[in-house]
């Protein structure tokens, strides 16, 4: 429902317009004059404005220089009942969305709700088009080596399909930046990317993590709660980490692959959801399957197809990328001026053996801009970077 304030201190205008607004399935609210609309709007935000121009005190246009001044982003139509070309022309060009005439004329106040709502719409797509966009360039993969450059094409392909997807790989080499990517490359990218850190939730509470509970299901469990399934329901679930996840709730996930369907903790009623799975795992899930620990059928289900992301030794010719990047990051993320790295500091991170990956260069990163000079030296690398070194 579009929430709209009305501003006119005639009561009969205010009354009759909404009528016409409720009429509509709008909530509104209203104002007697400028004063009282500026306190409204300064703790309430509105989808569209009403404004009569003639008013004591504060007049409409004065209230519409206001509006803007407070970077209120709301569509502002102006009301009057001394309407001339010369008013409307200047109501509009100081940002009003449209003008219109008392008496007020019911055909043109609907065409311009529809032509409100439309605005409404696309300024909102736009603005999730922006994040995606926003997302994408944050999160796009750093690297030109042969091993990375086969990981973004295998996601340029995979990607707009609903294929389940496996990325494998050792601690902090970015699988869930893959994951993401498989999201933003994909038809579901403006439905929800719901992230589950297996290894992270105790194994008692997994279940209702993932499936939701019914109220009353345990203890604490005062009322209903959707899981992360049903959360995901039309975008993407990241199962990152699931090589710890318990037989039990392995079971559950595998129906879930199968039918499309789950049933919360507690509950005895089947659930649709539709989410595509991806799944990350820094072990070893064959050795897993193995010493009975993982469902062997569960793998064939999340390994449909298969991403291992190398570690950062066997990508050492990235590593004067990344560094850039997260030199960049890290200087803007602290407010700091940038700072530069000579190439023989870049070298000597090249040397370095990379335990930790991708988390760990972006860690020593942060610690050289924090602790170095404009310029980020050698001598800098071999004092500040991690002592295991």
């Amino acid at each position: 429902m579009m929430q709209v304030l009305l501003i006119d201190d005639e009561r009969a205008i205010r009354r009759a317009l909404r009528e016409i607004l409720e009429f509509e399935g709008c909530v509104v609210e209203e104002a007697e004059n400028g004063a009282q609309a500026l306190e409204k709007l300064k703790t309430h935000t509105y989808e569209l404005i009403f404004s009569d121009i003639k008013m004591p005190q504060m007049d409409g246009l004065e209230l519409l220089d206001q509006i803007l001044a407070l970077g209120i982003e709301s569509p502002v139509i102006m009301i009057s009942g001394h309407g001339t070309v010369e008013t409307a022309v200047g109501a509009i060009k100081k940002g009003a969305f449209d003008f219109i005439e008392k008496p007020l004329d019911l055909n043109r106040i609907l065409v311009l709700l529809r032509q409100v709502k439309d605005r409404n719409l696309l300024v909102q797509e736009t603005k999730q088009l922006k994040q995606v966009v926003k997302k994408i360039k944050g999160s796009a993969i750093i690297g030109e080596s042969p091993e990375i450059e086969a990981i973004k094409t295998m996601i340029e392909k995979v990607a707009p399909s609903d294929a389940r997807v496996l990325i494998t790989g050792g601690n902090g080499t970015g699988k869930e930046l893959v994951a993401r990517s498989l999201h933003e490359l994909s038809t579901r990218v403006k439905m929800p990317f719901i992230e589950v850190n297996c290894a992270a939730i105790p194994a008692e509470l997994i279940e209702s993590e993932l499936f939701g509970h019914e109220k009353g299901a345990f203890t604490s469990a005062i009322k209903d709660r959707k899981g992360k399934f049903e959360l995901a329901s039309g975008g993407t679930l990241f199962l990152d980490e699931i090589g710890d996840m318990s037989l039990t709730a392995q079971a559950k996930v595998l129906r879930a692959l199968q039918e499309n369907v789950i049933q919360r903790v507690g509950g005895e009623k089947d659930l649709k959801v539709d989410c595509r799975v991806l799944a990350a795992t820094n072990k070893d899930l064959r050795s897993e399957i193995n010493a009975g620990r993982f469902r062997e059928d569960l793998f064939h289900r999340l390994a449909v197809i298969l991403i291992h992301v190398p570690a950062l030794n066997e990508r050492r010719s990235d590593i004067p990328l990344l560094v850039n990047h997260f030199l960049k990051l890290v200087c803007q993320d602290h407010g700091i001026a940038q700072k530069t790295i000579d190439i023989a500091a870049v070298q000597a991170l090249q040397a370095l053996n990379w335990t930790g990956n991708i988390r760990e260069l972006r860690n020593i990163i942060e610690r050289l801009v924090i602790l170095s000079d404009q310029c980020i030296t050698a001598n800098d690398v071999q004092r500040y970077a991690n002592p295991n070194h």
